[in-house]
């Protein structure tokens, strides 16, 4: 799993900070603190994983990952959000957004759930 990318895309950079020392020396992790940045970087470089927080200045994380999806992105894709109220769920299906965490994050539950989705996509059905 070592070599497995992973993009965060959150406009709090204490969040940022912490998804970076969190997941550090397992994966590589780069980090970005809007929408625009996260498709520039994209266009360049490949991803298995984007966590995203829904609320972003400009593009929303739901947005990121529609253009992220209509230009070939076929990774593992997370939101997070504070505001769970104005989360779609058929939205997030439509997306394949495998999964959503209310902020505040509870690290070991995230950590857990990024391990398995991107084993997961190391191993195609293998039991999870």
């Amino acid at each position: 799993m070592a070599g497995k990318t992973i993009v965060v895309v959150e406009d709090d950079e204490t969040l940022r900070k912490t998804f970076a020392l969190l997941l550090k020396g397992r994966y590589r992790v780069l980090t970005m603190g809007n929408a625009s940045e996260a498709l520039s970087r994209l266009e360049r470089s490949r991803a298995d994983l984007v966590i995203t927080d829904y609320r972003l200045p400009g593009l929303s994380g739901m947005e990121l990952i529609r253009r992220l999806r209509a230009a070939g992105f076929e990774g593992e894709a997370m939101l997070i959000s504070a505001h769970p109220d104005e989360i779609r769920v058929d939205e997030m299906s439509r997306l394949a957004i495998s999964h959503f965490f209310v902020k505040p994050l509870d690290l070991d539950l995230l950590n857990a759930s990024i391990d398995r989705a991107l084993q997961a996509k190391l191993a195609p059905g293998s039991p999870a």
